[in-house]
């Protein structure tokens, strides 16, 4: 993403971008005019599927994150585009979605988590960092009351059958799932620009909704790792190569 000289401006005149967001820390609520059902927001990214979906339901309040002022720029004037100047459902903020909980508290009681073509993070060694792995399900899940709800889409094969695993060992259970979202009838599907170009270039959307369980999770995810470790390479044995063999 290249650098907007804009967009920093923008946002700091924005009543609705939080500057700095660990101050609401457990007081999301209160920050919207009037209480509603609270929705977040994962990587919103330009917002153009979540500037739709704002203004859909003028009942939801959200909150959308990213850690890019630059597209939160672009988020941002997309949904004055849909909602106005003065949306009463929204509010942005830049944050790292790793330290999630430096930000939000279980009292912020998030209904619902949206997780839109995250990165896939392929290698192993980065498996960590995927925003399904469970170390980071066990930070939503610590918003999540009882029966709360993981909405995750992707183009990415790998990711999206590993998440399932993930799901579980963190306590999620599947509600619906799919491996072709446009040709399942799921509706309202609002199509963000990633979206819009996977579809173009034929590769099927995978999406699939998880609800928190009421399980105790103890286990620690911080060294967990789903993928077996490459197994070591077999040391060649003297000639092995073609060469012959020292005397």
């Amino acid at each position: 993403m290249r650098l907007k000289k804009w967009a920093r401006p923008e946002l700091a005149a924005c009543p609705w971008a939080v500057d700095e967001p660990e101050k609401l820390r457990g007081h999301w609520r209160e920050a919207f005019p009037r209480e509603a059902p609270f929705h977040l927001e994962l990587g919103c990214g330009k917002g153009v599927a979540t500037a739709a979906m704002i203004a859909d339901n003028p009942g939801v309040n959200y909150l959308a994150i990213d850690i890019s002022p630059d597209v939160l720029g672009d988020a941002r004037r997309n949904i004055a585009a849909a909602c106005g100047e003065d949306p009463h459902n929204a509010l942005l903020a830049r944050a790292n979605i790793e330290n999630l909980l430096w930000i939000l508290a279980p009292e912020d009681r998030v209904e619902r988590i949206y997780l839109r073509f995250c990165n896939p993070w392929p290698r192993r060694c980065h498996e960590k960092r995927r925003l399904t792995h469970p170390r980071q399900l066990m930070q939503y899940r610590s918003l999540l009351p009882v029966g709360g709800e993981i909405w995750f889409k992707t183009d990415d094969d790998h990711l999206f059958e590993i998440s399932q695993t993930y799901f579980q060992v963190a306590g999620f259970e599947p509600v619906w799932q799919t491996e072709d979202l446009h040709a399942s009838g799921f509706a309202p599907n609002y199509v963000s620009e990633h979206e819009r170009m996977f579809t173009a270039q034929g590769i099927p959307i995978k999406a699939g909704i998880w609800r928190r369980t009421a399980e105790e999770i103890r286990e620690d995810f911080t060294r967990w790792h789903a993928e077996p470790a490459h197994p070591p390479r077999p040391r060649r044995a003297a000639g092995e190569d073609g060469r012959s063999a020292p005397d």
